[in-house]
């Protein structure tokens, strides 16, 4: 099965690494504590909830009810000081408001700004020692292509906890201004 994802179109290439332009889009987004590991687990605990149902919306004659909201890729992760913003990319399909609200108070809509981002993609086990290899190298790609990173990187990761880990997708994601 195929889940949406941001939509974005690759500039250029550099090795490894892929320089895209992303659309705007809404996520569900939460603040969590934790490592680096730990704030994946319990942020995504926390927004499966929200599109599971554990959200409201208002029907035609005034009633509200829950909403299963389909799954999306990527879940990303981001440092906001020392806690993690945890996001899901809300279907496109919903605007801000026709989109359920999450009763969970932690749980924010937001909207993610269109931008231009270096990824470079890996496989292999969500661990914060293979995330931090390949932060490093894409670092090390950018600067050498003269580009300048802004703001905190972002590991994004789109498989299920059960696919073998020699078979998932991750990619660490950082905004770029090109020099």
């Amino acid at each position: 099965m195929a889940y949406e994802s941001p939509a974005y179109e690759v500039l250029r290439t550099i090795g490894r690494v892929e320089i895209r332009e992303y659309e705007p889009y809404l996520a569900a987004e939460i603040v969590v504590d934790g490592s680096i590991e730990s704030a994946g687990s319990n942020g995504f605990r926390a927004l499966a909830s929200f599109i599971f149902g554990r959200n409201t919306t208002s029907d035609d004659d005034g009633s509200t009810s829950s909403t299963k909201i389909d799954m999306t890729t990527p879940v990303t992760q981001q440092p906001v000081g020392d806690r993690y913003s945890v996001r899901f990319m809300m279907p496109t399909r919903y605007t801000r408001e026709s989109l359920p609200s999450p009763t969970d108070p932690s749980v924010k809509i937001c909207q993610v700004d269109p931008g231009r981002v270096a990824a470079i993609r890996y496989s292999g086990r969500w661990s914060a020692s293979s995330y931090e290899h390949h932060l490093q190298t894409l670092r090390s790609i950018i600067e050498a292509a003269g580009l300048e990173p802004l703001g905190e990187p972002i590991w994004a990761r789109y498989d299920p906890p059960w696919k073998p880990w020699f078979l998932r997708r991750n990619e660490v994601l950082l905004h770029v201004q090109v020099s």
